[in-house]
């Protein structure tokens, strides 16, 4: 017993500097981490957008949109950030003489609310790319329904995405104040849909997105 015990302390005293040696180092990668967000040096940026997209397929909406991101750029080719926005969309469904006003509309506003991912291309000083992601969920406003051609959609959480790709155009020194001229793809996804089949729908659209970022 006093030879296993005496083996069993020695291999401790072997592994002790090792054991030491990985927690020092996980305490300086996690200090090289939070450091830059403790000291304030990431850079905060902030972006504004008006987009107008046009309904694809058999469920269409058209929809404008302004909306603002908050952030911080990680390094120079990368931001995150999170952001909302108001909306207001239009079904181009003709329900004609059957079309009933009151619980159900063709027009609604809508509140989006994301987190926003974006890349920059090539250097930022100058005239180069972005591609942007936004991924939340959004809301429509009020207790009526968003009427499609295959049945309604309602007001509760809808699964949002809406990446870009596009260019953008430097204004000021350095490159940190920019404007952007984007091609949009918007996706609304949603199991609250009343239809016909009682299946979900999938509201996409494509369109353009104009911005400022600082």
């Amino acid at each position: 017993m006093k030879v296993r015990k005496f083996l069993v302390l020695a291999t401790l005293a072997c592994l002790a500097p090792a054991a030491k040696a990985q927690y020092i180092a996980a305490a300086n990668q996690i200090s090289s981490l939070l450091g830059p967000a403790l000291s304030g040096s990431f850079n905060y940026k902030g972006f504004v957008e008006l987009s107008g997209v046009a309904g694809l397929g058999e469920n269409r909406a058209n929809f404008a949109e302004i909306s603002t991101s908050q952030g911080f750029t990680y390094s120079s080719w990368f931001f995150m950030g999170a952001g909302m926005g108001v909306a207001v969309a239009h079904s181009t469904a003709d329900f004609g003489k059957d079309y009933q006003p009151g619980n159900y509309s063709q027009t609604k506003a809508m509140i989006p609310i994301f987190t926003d991912f974006r890349f920059f291309l090539g250097n930022t000083s100058s005239i180069g790319g972005y591609i942007d992601i936004k991924l939340g969920a959004a809301w429509m406003i009020g207790r009526s329904y968003l009427c499609t051609s295959h049945g309604y959609l309602t007001n509760a959480a809808q699964f949002y995405c809406k990446p870009s790709v596009g260019i953008r155009i430097p204004t000021g020194k350095g490159g940190r104040q920019a404007f952007d001229i984007g091609l949009t793809y918007q996706l609304i996804t949603s199991d609250n849909y009343y239809s016909w089949n009682n299946s979900s729908i999938s509201l996409s659209n494509l369109g353009l997105t104009l911005g400022y970022e600082w």
